[in-house]
């Protein structure tokens, strides 16, 4: 069956473009000129995937990006103006799995929705939709961490970290893979990021963040997370 994806753009000639691109190269597509719309589309059509424009009427693209990782792992691609550099870095801090960069091909643009779908569907093995981890219930589902009944604040990217985590448990899974899974194979960023959020996971999920008992480190190689028994 054909993957359906929401193509989310302002401008009718470059929205309908990119629908007969896509639908050409076998998607089945829906389409939104607005944030606003764009929400009400993907709560009726659950889409596979969310193409989405940043500068929108009614709710700019990095409200829609927040409010649809409130409630759903859908892969987002974003399309960015060139030299939207801070928007792109915001975009993929709450939840966008890549972006494309304007003007761009149709064969760019579908090569980067084909790589992100295929990520998704390499992410490991299939997890409960909650699971305990050390009195801490991570609630996959519904993108929640709960401890004694209190959602934990946590930003997006360190919640897909840990669902990526969660699937690969007892595998040592080095930085440059999780840039590349979690991040996306084209995220302007380096291996400090990882570090960076697997310090601010463990401060959110470990009893003694100090001496982490549920991710571990393995030196000059990456990280692991080993559940307790």
């Amino acid at each position: 069956m054909a993957r359906t994806i929401l193509v989310v753009e302002d401008e009718p000639t470059l929205r309908e473009t990119l629908a007969e691109a896509l639908e050409a190269d076998g998607f089945r597509t829906i389409q939104a000129g607005d944030g606003r719309a764009a929400l009400e589309r993907f709560r009726a059509e659950q889409p596979d995937l969310v193409l989405l424009d940043l500068m929108l009427p009614e709710l700019s693209g990095l409200e829609v990006t927040r409010q649809i990782r409130a409630e759903s792992s859908v892969p987002i691609v974003m399309l960015t103006a060139r030299d939207s550099e801070v928007d792109k870095v915001v975009g993929l801090e709450l939840g966008a799995d890549d972006y494309v960069t304007k003007p761009f091909s149709s064969r760019e643009l579908s090569a980067r929705i084909r790589a992100v779908l295929r990520r998704g569907e390499s992410s490991g093995a299939p997890v409960p939709p909650t699971v305990d981890l050390a009195g801490v219930t991570v609630d996959l589902a519904g993108h929640r961490v709960l401890k004694d009944g209190t959602e934990i604040p946590m930003k997006p990217k360190v919640f897909e970290l840990l669902a990526f985590l969660l699937r690969h448990p007892g595998q040592v899974i080095s930085r440059d893979q999780l840039l590349e899974q979690v991040w996306g194979y084209d995220y302007p960023g380096e291996t400090r990021t990882v570090d960076v959020h697997v310090h601010w996971l463990r401060s959110a999920i470990e009893p003694a963040p100090a001496t982490p008992t549920l991710i571990h480190t393995v030196r000059g190689v990456g990280y692991v997370l080993r559940r307790p028994a």
